[in-house]
């Protein structure tokens, strides 16, 4: 019964993928307005997901200098990855493709983060069903906003909304495979998840710092900087309350 709960938790921790379902019907015009303040929240949500959320797990198994020094990994393979992703895009002769490397980076970055999600949904599972169902949860609420901001970058990156909801939704899938294979492999890999976060955490910050905060700043009018302070603290705010709500329950 054990693994039958994990794969039905991590699927509907998937399903929280499809919250950018909201913004299909939405007009072209209000989407492009609103846009700027999503990424903004996406931002917050990233920031707050390294840093209160993903370093301080991988804290628990692994000593603190293990663990920046796969967070620094991480930040320095996503700078080589989006080299390679500009290089492709600037090479390739399929000019129709209007995709911004932010667009990928982010899918591969929220697979990885998803598939580790999975993970932490599994050993709790493993570990007593109600931690399960209390970590279940947790995800659930910190994942909502994060999910909202992932497909909101997908669609400022250039991405076709339907197909955006699509791949948003594909990245999330790699929970169950996170999940999955952890109650398979779980005593062979002790401190690998631990790891993992950390790394995960580095690809978050980069995101954040090299290709999110660098497209706020294209806008310098005062009234939209507030708003995008705003949405940012906001968007560490909830990652922070989810946090703060798993700890509580555990």
């Amino acid at each position: 019964m054990v693994l039958e709960l994990i794969i039905a938790a991590t699927l509907i921790v998937s399903a929280a993928s499809l919250a950018g379902i909201l913004f299909l019907s939405m007009n072209q015009k209000r989407l492009n307005e609103l846009l700027p303040l999503l990424v903004s929240l996406s931002g917050g949500t990233l920031l707050g997901a390294a840093f209160l959320d993903l370093i301080p797990e991988s804290l628990e198994g692994i000593e603190i200098q293990s663990a920046m020094l796969a967070a620094l990994v991480g930040f320095i393979a996503f700078f080589i990855l989006e080299k390679m992703i500009m290089w492709h895009h600037h090479h390739s002769s399929k000019h129709s493709s209007k995709v911004k490397p932010l667009g990928y980076l982010n899918l591969i970055g929220d697979g990885l983060h998803n598939f580790f999600d999975g993970i932490a949904i599994s050993a709790a599972f493993i570990s007593s069903p109600a931690l399960g169902m209390t970590t279940t949860i947790a995800v659930i609420l910190h994942e909502i906003p994060q999910e909202i901001g992932d497909f909101s970058l997908l669609l400022y990156s250039g991405m076709e909304k339907t197909r955006a909801l699509a791949f948003n939704f594909l990245s999330a899938l790699t929970a169950v495979v996170g999940a999955v294979s952890f109650y398979y492999i779980a005593p062979f890999v002790a401190h690998l998840s631990f790891y993992g976060l950390a790394f995960t955490a580095g690809m978050f910050i980069y995101i954040a710092s090299a290709d999110v905060v660098p497209e706020l700043h294209k806008d310098v009018r005062p009234k939209e900087s507030v708003k995008q302070l705003a949405l940012m603290l906001l968007g560490i705010a909830i990652i922070a309350a989810a946090v703060t709500f798993l700890e509580r329950a555990a």
